[in-house]
Formats: structure tokens, C-alpha cells, sequence
């Protein structure tokens, strides 16, 4: 990276989400802020269809706002029974104003009955790097693969994760805590694939300026 240290605006106001990606940003030789920090940035309304649309969307609006790359997450749970609901209104699933526990609930009258090997799902995350400028500098999706439990267990994480099932380690989200969640989860996997192309755009003198 160049000798001046860069400031990255995650484009959230999500404290547990900003908490996993600045674990995650950790290792590296960044001035990571939070989009809380700048007050005068406006909320955005998440009108995309997909992940992909909301992430840039989300990445724009801050970086503009705020005059620094900004990094967006957009990321849900899409449940096989239920044809990938409830995807990008996983936030919002059981209404406008729901709360984590009001969209478990929801999920878990859907699924009322379901047999085990039916209840297959993903969490999906889609990250989106913006310039200054506002402009989509890199695009990165993941997935983690599991299963929806019948009731919650364990009480670390947040969202739908004490819901969501790791077959290979016999337990939830929930349960694993952040340190295994970390490694495993769908928002590592697709930040592990984005890091390495955002130093590389860093290193290069022009990056603010395409």
C-alpha cells in the first residue's frame, strides 16, 4: 500500500455487523470508520432486487457523501423451501420495524412442519467497494451452506443466526461464537476474496482519480 494510510466508510449502522468486518479488517494497515461517524450522511432505502444492487447502491451513496471508499454489505438468508425467501428482505422479513427475534419468528412459522432435510439454506453476502466518487471499484458474493433449525439455540451473534445450523461442526451460529464464525461465515469468505483487490487498487497512485 502507498504511504498514506486510506480511510475505508463501512456503509452501515449495523454495530454487530460493523463489529465482524473491523475484526476481519484487523490485520490490515486501514483507518476503518463507520458511516455513523458522519451524521450528515442520509439513511438509504434498500430498493435493489438483489444483494448486488442494494451493496452498490448502499457503497455509492456513503462514498459520495463522505468523500472516502466506502465498503457495502448487503447480505440474507435464502432458504431452499422457501424459493430463496427470505433474501434480500432478511432485515425486514417479518415487516419495516421488525426486530432480530420478530424475524426468526416469522421464519420459523414458514417453515412450521418442514422436515429436517428440507430445510436447507444459505446466507449470502455481497460486497461492494466504492471510490469517492461513488463508483463500484469491486464486486465480491459468497455463501455458506446449512440448514434451519426448528428453535434457536445459542445466544452469540446476531440476525438469523441462532437458526442457522453448520453441519460439519454440529452447531449453529449462535452457538460457534465470533471466532469460528469469523472463519466460516459467509461475510469472511466474500471479504477474503475482496481485500487482496482492494490493496491492490490502493497501491496504484491513480485509484481516486478513474
Amino acid at each position: 500500500m502507498s504511504n498514506v494510510r486510506r480511510t475505508l466508510v463501512i456503509a452501515s449502522r449495523n454495530v454487530k455487523k460493523i463489529r465482524e468486518l473491523l475484526d476481519l479488517l484487523t490485520p490490515h494497515d486501514i483507518d476503518v470508520r463507520s458511516v455513523a461517524e458522519f451524521p450528515h450522511v442520509p439513511e438509504v432505502e434498500e430498493t435493489g432486487e438483489t444483494f448486488a444492487e442494494n451493496a452498490r447502491l448502499k457503497g455509492s451513496v456513503v462514498a459520495r457523501a463522505t468523500g472516502h471508499w466506502a465498503l457495502a454489505d448487503d447480505s440474507g438468508l435464502a432458504v431452499d423451501f422457501l424459493a430463496g425467501a427470505p433474501g434480500v428482505i432478511s432485515a425486514r422479513y417479518a415487516g419495516p420495524q421488525a426486530s432480530d427475534d420478530d424475524n426468526n419468528r416469522q421464519l420459523l412459522a414458514a417453515l412450521q412442519g418442514v422436515p429436517s432435510d428440507q430445510r436447507g439454506a444459505q446466507f449470502v453476502c455481497h460486497l461492494a467497494l466504492c471510490d469517492p466518487a461513488g463508483v463500484a471499484r469491486v464486486d465480491v458474493e459468497a455463501s455458506c451452506r446449512g440448514r434451519v433449525v426448528e428453535s434457536e439455540m445459542g445466544g452469540e451473534g446476531f440476525g438469523y443466526d441462532p437458526l442457522f445450523w453448520i453441519p460439519e461442526y454440529h452447531r449453529t451460529f449462535g452457538e460457534l461464537g465470533l471466532a469460528v464464525k469469523g472463519f466460516l461465515s459467509h461475510r469472511s469468505r466474500a471479504l477474503r476474496q475482496l481485500v487482496p483487490q482492494l490493496l491492490a487498487l490502493w497501491t496504484d497512485p491513480n485509484a481516486d482519480r478513474r
